[in-house]
């Protein structure tokens, strides 16, 4: 290794002038070039309109055991749930219409163990199925992942799965 004090003024003003530009220069060159990589959405919440406020929040803590979390309104009309690190489902009381949803637009939450989440919902009476309706019966999907699938009080549609 060469000694630095060996060097010509020169040599140590090149060499101090590297150092200086790697350390301030370098860094900005690390960052997106992109400013729409930086301001990128990231998910936050879902909304759902409640036609009985009470009745649907009460779905939700029951049956997918959510805990309810504060909300900035302070009225009866919201309820929030946390549903992930810093994600929450909002339910809304509303004058909500009168919809039949499709299967295929729902909310989905992932558990441990499906089956003791099906003995969990035949306790509480909350009739599930698969893809097709069959009552009772699990998806399989190609990956190994089993689904049922289940409605709220306002016909929401929501999937509870075995993913990892």
């Amino acid at each position: 290794m060469t000694n630095i004090f060996k060097l010509s003024l020169s040599k140590q003003a090149f060499l101090k002038s590297a150092i200086l530009l790697f350390v301030f220069v370098l860094p900005h060159f690390c960052y997106p070039q992109s400013t729409h990589a930086i301001n990128q959405p990231v998910f936050n919440h879902a909304a759902l309109c409640a036609r009985n406020l009470k009745k649907t929040a009460d779905f939700y803590s029951a049956v997918l055991q959510l805990q309810k979390i504060h909300h900035p309104f302070n009225d009866t009309l919201h309820v929030w749930f946390k549903i992930g690190e810093g994600l929450t489902l909002h339910i809304i009381q509303g004058d909500c219409p009168v919809t039949v949803h499709d299967i295929s637009i729902h909310l989905c939450f992932s558990v441990a163990s499906l089956d003791a989440f099906m003995r969990h919902l035949d306790a509480l009476n909350v009739k599930y199925g698969n893809w097709n309706g069959e009552p009772k019966k699990v998806n399989f999907r190609p990956d190994g992942v089993h689904q049922i699938y289940f409605q709220d009080p306002d016909g929401f549609w929501i999937e509870v799965n075995d993913a990892k």
